[in-house]
């Protein structure tokens, strides 16, 4: 594969895969520059002109090269195991994910609890309990038993992971563990777990305080209610060990930024405890009634920065685009109503075939009108469909379509209800129409705002969770395509930056996440022109044939994983060489 170049006479070095004048951005402050890259095993070998050959030649010329996604926020906890290839995340240029988020984890556990914990994770996350128990061998106990069990699974990218402290707290207290206060000997004994933790492995403790968590019976997660004390504990434990990632998800109502001192002085004083990095999730232009986020993004910005002033290092993780319940014929109806009920338990086909029969049609159309009508009524998705948006009938969804486009402007400049515009247009695409009510970041430019800010960390996709509701997993080529390119929001090389050494220095990833001679060869080789994703669809691959999102992903010539090609123009190789990255390194 000569590719243009010419061979040396005497070669210095048999390489394994060489990428061949690239556009290289290695996520460093360097401009990008082009460059051969090669490597040898594990790692780059040569950055530059590359002296010798490899096994492997993959022609970049006219493409950007970048070091491999990281994705600071997925909840793949269980799927690693039973899809050890980790779509979509490996279909979107992702060579590491952090598991863990939330304080959900199925570690450590007790083999009394595990059903316990399987019920949290669904709850919690939308990840189906059966699903969970039938493919999980459930052969642990400790965090790093447990880190065993997904090293034995040979998963196609690299995974680091959190202690939660749902599991932690239900280990050591039983049911006791969801509303009432630790005893110091408690809190001393979860400190011992998440101390061995991260002795096998673990980067660091996660915990929630968001009150929409709840276990089965509607309870709040284990944790939510803990002591300032017992988090400041844990804290210790993680400063302790050498500084780690404390996460804490404190809610989603917006509290950060109307200035809630209780929530930024939590940051503050679980940050004072000193030496570690902490994540919290955000989001702007939040809920219902829908309303104007401008001013959120600055709003955020100036509390992440006032807690930098002080010297704490808090960063705030952020879906890049509106984002929210999906729904379409393929999947969820939003109306409970005799007719739509006898629609929901119909077969995809069928579905699609009753939408032609004129007189279900009206039955479906007469009934969810009157619904609506009645403000009594529960059916309260097309009450909103000012914030519901098509995501379109193209190659690739459109995330960011304005107000213009919303379910409710599109049946206006019709003149039908928005009903009526719901089930023409999920007949005309055969049911493949999908929508989104979007009940994070609804302002674009509020969360415009926000996204400039150097404390805002793109990502927060949960993949491998909320499985039937969203699809925010394929968030990368999103920050790398429409915020750069589309938008002009940043520079390309900065949407690299926050896709790659951004989070590798806040999970503490020592050979990852940049380009550079000795780091991981974790790496993309995209079609700028192209890269983006395609339509989610809905398919039915988990354990016990339970449903979920998907959405494949578009510009991707190859994606490396240690040095191994796990995606070559956009198809899965197969190739599964990830590592379980104990503490943040490779061994």
């Amino acid at each position: 594969a000569g590719l243009g170049h010419t061979p040396p006479v005497a070669p210095a070095m048999a390489f394994v895969v060489v990428l061949l004048t690239g556009r290289v951005i290695d996520a460093r402050a360097a401009p990008p520059r082009q460059a051969d890259v090669a490597s040898v095993g594990r790692h780059i070998a040569e950055i530059g002109t590359v002296p010798g050959r490899g096994t492997r030649e993959i022609d970049a010329s006219d493409r950007i090269v970048t070091p491999g996604f990281i994705d600071g926020h997925t909840h793949l906890d269980a799927q690693i195991v039973w899809d050890p290839q980790v779509t979509p995340s490996t279909q979107h240029g992702v060579t590491t994910v952090l598991l863990g988020n939330c304080g959900v984890t199925f570690a450590p556990c007790r083999p009394e609890h595990r059903e316990t914990l399987a019920g949290m994770m669904e709850t919690v996350e939308d990840i189906p309990k059966r699903a969970i128990m039938a493919g999980l061998s459930w052969q642990w106990d400790e965090y790093g038993d447990y880190l065993d069990h997904l090293e034995a699974a040979r998963p196609a990218v690299n995974v680091v992971g959190l202690v939660g402290h749902c599991a932690v707290r239900y280990y050591v207290m039983g049911e006791r563990a969801v509303d009432q206060p630790a005893t110091p000997q408690e809190i001393e004994q979860m400190a011992a777990l998440v101390r061995r933790a991260l002795d096998r492995g673990a980067i660091g403790f996660s915990t929630s305080r968001v009150e929409g968590h709840r276990i089965p019976d509607g309870r709040p997660v284990p944790g939510t209610y803990a002591s300032e004390a017992e988090l400041c504990r844990m804290a210790e434990v993680v400063r302790d060990h050498g500084g780690g990632l404390m996460q804490l998800v404190l809610g989603i109502e917006g509290d950060l930024i109307r200035g809630d001192n209780r929530v930024t002085d939590l940051l503050r004083k679980v940050a004072a405890v000193g030496g570690n990095r902490l994540m919290t999730n955000t989001s702007v232009a939040i809920g219902w009634p829908r309303r104007d986020g401008a001013g959120d993004g600055a709003a955020l910005h100036g509390r992440f920065a006032q807690l930098a002033a002080e010297g704490h290092d808090v960063t705030g993780g952020c879906i890049p685009r509106g984002a929210g319940y999906l729904f379409g014929l393929c999947n969820e109806l939003p109306m409970r109503t005799p007719a739509w009920d006898a629609l929901r338990a119909m077969p995809f086909d069928a579905r699609v075939a009753a939408l032609g029969d004129a007189a279900f049609h009206a039955r479906l159309a007469a009934e969810a009108k009157a619904a609506l009508a009645d403000s009594t009524s529960r059916n309260g998705v097309f009450h909103r469909a000012a914030a519901v948006f098509w995501l379109g009938d193209g190659e690739q969804p459109d995330w960011s379509a304005d107000d213009s486009q919303s379910l409710a402007a599109l049946a206006a400049a019709r003149g039908e209800h928005v009903i009526d515009t719901f089930l023409r247009i999920s007949r005309a695409s055969k049911g493949k129409a999908i929508f989104v009510l979007r009940v994070f970041n609804g302002d674009l430019g509020a969360l415009d705002e926000w996204m400039r800010s150097e404390h805002c960390l793109p990502g927060l996709g949960d993949a491998g969770a909320h499985v039937g509701q969203v699809m925010a997993a394929t968030f990368a080529p999103h920050v790398l395509g429409y915020w750069p390119r589309d938008r002009g929001t940043y520079s390309l090389a900065e949407g690299v930056r926050r896709l790659t050494s951004m989070p590798a220095r806040i999970l503490g990833l020592r050979d990852r996440g940049t380009l550079a001679v000795g780091m991981a060869a974790d790496v993309n080789v995209i079609d700028y022109a192209r890269v983006g994703q395609g339509q989610p669809h809905y398919v039915h691959d988990l354990p016990t044939g339970a449903g979920r999102y998907t959405q494949p992903g578009r510009g991707f010539d190859a994606t490396l994983c240690n040095g191994v090609l796990v995606l070559e123009h956009d198809q899965l190789t197969g190739q599964r060489p990830g590592l379980v990255l104990r503490n943040g390194r490779t061994g």
